[in-house]
């Protein structure tokens, strides 16, 4: 069995509405095929933080989004959902829809108009918590952090994408949310930078805890973040090991990122060479135990 936790699917009515997501991105059909042709059984479908809120408005994209995806979960038994909420209204009463709408967890982007919103997030982490669904974390693509500094077509998505999401993990895991919260976060792409750091985070909570200058976590950074899921999102082996390194085996979870995807078979041959029993963990074990 092959679980995909990482695809997109972006209605028409939406993507009309975007500066990026069109074409592929809206093709139903496509999606189908890529399923079928790469014999994926189960398949996480999220949303990728599209600009298409500015024209808009949250309260019509999230009712566009979601009504799409319920009725692709109707026709395809492959996917699983993740809805979208409008922080300024009632979160609880949105989660519960999505809840008893079948699907499985909310996706929202790592940051918001330039900055972190934990105050209007843990409103939903509570109705997320309350009605078990899980948290799908997806890089800002819209004014991700160092947008204001730098602007560049190439360092943006590689950079700033991978730093946004970085933050929020960093963040959630200071703020004590990550502890507090009987949730599943789920961060893409391997949540940035993030398995490159396990070292210095340890190292550098430990310098500024002998100064006083940090309040004290209770346990090293590196053990609360094990907290956390991560998709793989097409990454090389190398840094998969890293990442296994610091999250554990059972958190990591195979993802194609489709349609911004690469050769699915040769990036499942590379985790060859992490042991069969480690390689149907991140296929599939680690994705049905998640999503029951």
């Amino acid at each position: 069995m092959l679980c995909d936790s990482h695809i997109h699917f972006i209605p028409q009515e939406i993507a009309e509405n975007t500066s990026f997501y069109k074409g592929v991105w809206t093709d139903k059909n496509r999606l189908f095929e890529f399923l079928s042709l790469n014999k994926i059984d189960r398949a996480l479908l999220v949303y990728p933080a599209t600009d298409a809120h500015i024209k808009l408005g949250w309260e019509e994209l999230c009712e566009i989004y979601n009504s799409n995806l319920e009725a692709l979960l109707e026709e395809n038994p492959k996917l699983v959902g993740c809805g979208i909420v409008n922080f300024d209204t009632n979160v609880s009463v949105q989660v519960k829809n999505l809840k008893e709408a079948g699907f499985k967890g909310v996706c929202i982007a790592s940051s918001e108009g330039g900055a972190f919103l934990l105050d209007k997030s843990n409103l939903l982490f509570e109705a997320a918590e309350k009605y078990g669904l899980a948290i799908f974390v997806h890089p800002q693509t819209i004014n991700p952090i160092g947008f204001e500094r730098v602007k560049d077509p190439l360092l943006m998505p590689v950079l700033e994408y991978s730093l946004d999401n970085s933050m929020l993990l960093g963040l959630l895991m200071m703020e004590g949310i990550l502890e507090k919260f009987k949730l599943n976060f789920i961060f893409s792409s391997l949540a940035g930078v993030t398995p490159f750091l396990k070292e210095r985070y340890d190292r550098v909570y430990a310098m500024l805890r002998s100064r006083e200058m940090v309040k004290d976590l209770g346990k090293l950074p590196s053990e609360i973040l094990k907290k956390a899921y991560v998709d793989t999102s097409g990454a090389s082996l190398a840094n998969i090991k890293l990442a296994i390194d610091l999250f554990g085996e059972d958190k990591i979870l195979w993802g194609s990122d489709y349609p911004v995807t690469g050769d699915v078979k040769a990036n499942l041959a590379i985790l060859d060479g992490l042991g069969q029993e480690i390689k149907e963990k991140i296929v599939n074990k680690n994705f049905n135990t998640l999503f029951k």
